[in-house]
């Protein structure tokens, strides 16, 4: 309790990595903050008594302290404050083993007289202190050095020796965060909360500096021991996965490599606790909690475990050390949150895992993320570098530090050593993952996951085999890029993309795949939404975002992660984003099933429906199958990722078709072609056009029929309309063929082909003046030859004298 009498503020349930609910019981411990956190001056010993007439003796020179300081002006907060001390168990952002965590907000230090400030340091024996003006920075710097010299100071008292100290400023000049590795829970904790005793004694001018040292280690003295750290340090392989993105699919996709090679393998991440493919417990477990799962499985082979930002910060690792780490990228992402603002501060955050990897161990680094390899300065492990761009320098520092590299070369994943030729692993597009190297976000996923297979010893074949088998369906990677055909009532299929994305750069990856797979003018509609935590800023920038990138928004609700933000309020920041780049009236709905069953009326054959559903993937993906939908495989995305740049499959076999010099060799070869994959509308109008070169256009006909009855598309649509027209003029059809070719026409009137055949089939019924006629004003209208522009109005009048130009229709006609 404070000495106001203030009761001891409950701590609130600090936010987890990703979108996953918090899960039971995996932050136990987390909340060891001292009671009366908030207003209290000191934070109460922990077993909520005085610990003696020391404490009563600090207590006495706080409010000294508050009363000299009121005299100065109205103070509207105590001049010490410790807000919390927490206990991390594990590797943390301080140090790489247990340590305590003090977060204080300091004014009365701001506020001292720079006279009075360098009596204290006086005091102290500091020497050369500058403690600057009040309130500054420089200040700040002052009281840091302070906090560090009193901190040691006690550490010496209570006999520990030197003891590592480590100060960061905080959000305000007033806030300073100390932390000191502990041996004993208990008494490690009291020596947090003493220092706040301490400095409110310091305070005191009459008080020697040593009597108020002397004190405060007393209470610590009379304090229990209590456990020691709960951290594991394992005892058989294990891989630590980290990054802002892509950590869940990395961490799925090297289990799947360790169950490939025949390992006995477990993994947390934040959707539970997985032994060989089988989920033990549901929720997030990408923290201490999760490790702890893992490695406590009988008969572990190899442990992996996705590790978040949350945990880290508020419990540190639940691994002493690692045998490889991997991260990921850095990027936006929970900022405004536990003392993290800045992506630098991020990145240092996600630096955490490299640092305890064990010297012989590796260290997986994006190389294309100059956040991430700037971490390779502080490991003692081997890096190895990771970049979609075969030339960058990352690789090279790397392999000349001793590392490897992993890339893409030709098309390949390939690994690079220092000393020898590049290890060819298998074709991007044979790693289903990537959607045919659709998916940049997962062709470094992969990089990554094999990267750290490979340190990891698993052998290099069930490498291979595990990126050729692992797929981006529900089975595999789960709520990830997961992709479906779904029917239409109207006609035709769409396709339907349900993606964790939660942040700017998964929003911009879902975006990019989502275009990537809808057909030759198909649409993109979107889903738009995120958890409650983001900040502003970020929420409007994914409103930006999604205006820019899809042709339809709607908005979504997730009534799970909210997390105290008002949903309207939600809401009006994505609108705020769309305005911005002229996309107004966006509806929302309460839910995410119900923002997708929106979208699904006003989407035509072609269309990509990409929904950000981070709460009920499940009922989404019931929904689908209920109406017809099913789960792309690999070949069904490859198809539809060739057939959106307007290519097939199959492109290299057709150019095969057509080297062939031989008339009959070449129409069996399609003929084969056209038998391995019946009904495919591409393949028929090859077959079409093979027998229409060799003169058999009876035998064309009835195929390009087929191929247009079958749904032929773009670019060849058009094209084997015009041949078929042709083949009914030869076998003595002229009406029929100019029915054909005014349809083409009417979509592409200055197509050149279509209209010398139109010619050709006006003067098979007669009609030759017309089709001169005709011609001449064709010409006319797509020449850009400054020399016939110039007899324009002559040759135009000429074509009216052979054919008049037939009045257009009436409106009412």
């Amino acid at each position: 309790m404070s000495d106001a009498g203030t009761p001891p503020s409950t701590p609130s349930t600090a936010p987890v990595d990703d979108l996953q609910p918090p899960e039971a019981g995996a932050f136990t411990g987390l909340s060891e903050r001292v009671a009366g956190a908030g207003p209290s001056d000191v934070s109460s010993p922990t077993n909520g008594s005085d610990n003696g007439s020391a404490t009563r003796a600090a207590r006495g020179s706080t409010k000294r302290a508050a009363k000299r300081a009121s005299k100065r002006g109205p103070v509207a907060e105590p001049p010490v404050r410790v807000d919390e001390v927490r206990v991390l168990d594990g590797p943390n952002l301080y140090f790489a083993r247990p340590a305590i965590k003090v977060s204080l907000h300091l004014p009365g230090y701001l506020d001292l007289r720079r006279t009075e400030a360098e009596a204290l340091a006086s005091r102290l024996g500091m020497r050369s202190a500058r403690p600057g003006k009040r309130g500054t920075a420089l200040r700040q710097r002052f009281v840091m050095r302070l906090l560090r010299t009193v901190t040691r100071r006690l550490g010496t008292e209570i006999g520990a020796g030197r003891l590592g100290v480590r100060v960061r400023a905080g959000r305000s000049a007033a806030d300073v965060v100390i932390a000191f590795p502990w041996v004993h829970r208990t008494r490690g904790r009291v020596a947090g909360e003493q220092i706040g005793a301490v400095l409110a004694g310091l305070l005191d001018a009459p008080l020697r500096a040593d009597e108020v040292i002397e004190a405060a280690a007393a209470v610590i003295l009379e304090a229990p021991d209590g456990p020691g750290p709960s951290v594991i340090t394992p005892t058989v392989p294990v891989a630590s996965v980290t990054g802002t993105n892509g950590k869940t699919t990395t961490t799925r996709l090297l289990a799947h490599m360790c169950m490939t090679a025949g390992l006995t393998t477990a993994w947390s991440s934040t959707d539970g606790v997985v032994v060989m493919g089988e989920t033990k417990e549901e929720g997030d477990f990408s923290g201490p909690a999760g490790a702890r799962a893992v490695l406590e499985t009988p008969g572990l082979d190899i442990g992996i475990l996705e590790t978040a930002r949350g945990g880290m910060l508020l419990k540190g690792m639940g691994v002493t050390t690692n045998d490889v780490s991997v991260v990921t990228n850095v990027s936006a992402d929970h900022l405004g949150l536990q003392g993290i603002d800045t992506l630098d501060q991020l990145a240092e955050v996600k630096a955490i895992v490299t640092t305890v990897t064990k010297p012989q161990g590796w260290v997986v680094l994006n190389g294309d993320d100059p956040r991430v390899w700037a971490m390779h300065f502080g490991i003692r492990a081997k890096p190895w570098a990771l970049s979609l761009d075969p030339g960058s320098p990352a690789l090279w520092e790397s392999i000349n530090a001793g590392g490897r590299g992993i890339t893409v070369l030709d098309g390949e994943i390939v690994v690079l050593s220092p000393n020898g030729d590049p290890d060819r692993l298998v074709r991007i597009v044979d790693v289903p993952m990537t959607m045919s190297g659709l998916s940049r976000n997962n062709i470094a996923n992969a990089l990554a996951g094999a990267a750290a297979a490979l340190g990891l010893g698993v052998p290099r074949s069930a490498v291979i085999e595990g990126l050729r088998t692992f797929a981006p369906d529900p089975e595999h990677n789960w709520g990830r890029l997961n992709t479906y055909t779904l029917p239409l009532e109207g006609g035709g299929r769409a396709t339907v993309i349900m993606d964790m994305a939660h942040n700017e750069a998964g929003l911009e990856s879902l975006l990019e795949v989502a275009r990537g797979l809808a057909a030759p003018g198909g649409a993109v509609r979107l889903s738009l939404g995120c958890a409650g935590d983001r900040a502003d800023e970020a929420v409007v920038s994914m409103g930006e975002i999604a205006g820019h990138g899809a042709d339809e928004v709607v908005l979504k609700i997730a009534e799970h992660y909210l997390r105290g933000r008002d949903p309207e309020a939600l809401l009006g920041l994505f609108r705020e984003g769309l305005a911005k780049v002229g996309v107004l009236d966006v509806p929302g709905y309460g839910t995410e099933l119900a923002s997708f069953r929106a979208l699904v009326p006003h989407t035509l054959d072609g269309d990509v429906i990409a929904l950000m559903c981070h709460a009920e993937r499940a009922e989404v993906d019931r929904w689908i199958r209920e109406h017809g939908g099913k789960v792309d495989d690999a070949r069904a995305i490859r198809r539809k990722v060739v057939s959106a740049r307007g290519e097939h499959e199959l492109e290299g076999e057709i150019a095969a078709v057509w080297a062939l010099d031989d008339e009959d060799a070449r129409i069996a070869a399609a003929q084969r072609l056209v038998d391995q994959h019946p009904g495919d509308p591409r393949l028929l109008h090859e077959l079409a056009g093979t027998k229409d070169s060799a003169g058999d256009e009876q035998g064309a006909i009835g195929l390009y029929e087929a191929a247009l009855a079958a749904g032929l598309k773009e670019p060849h649509r058009h094209r084997a309309q015009i041949q078929l027209a042709s083949s009914l003029r030869v076998v003595g059809r002229p009406e029929d063929a100019a029915a054909l070719i005014a349809r083409v026409l009417e979509s592409r009137p200055h197509n050149t082909a279509a209209l010398v055949l139109r010619a050709l089939v006006q003067a098979d019924l007669g009609q030759e003046r017309q089709a001169v006629a005709d011609l001449i004003r064709a010409t006319l209208e797509g020449t850009t030859d400054t020399e016939t522009q110039a007899y324009r109005r002559a040759l135009r009048a000429y074509a009216d004298e052979l054919a008049p130009v037939p009045p257009a229709p009436s409106a009412g006609g």
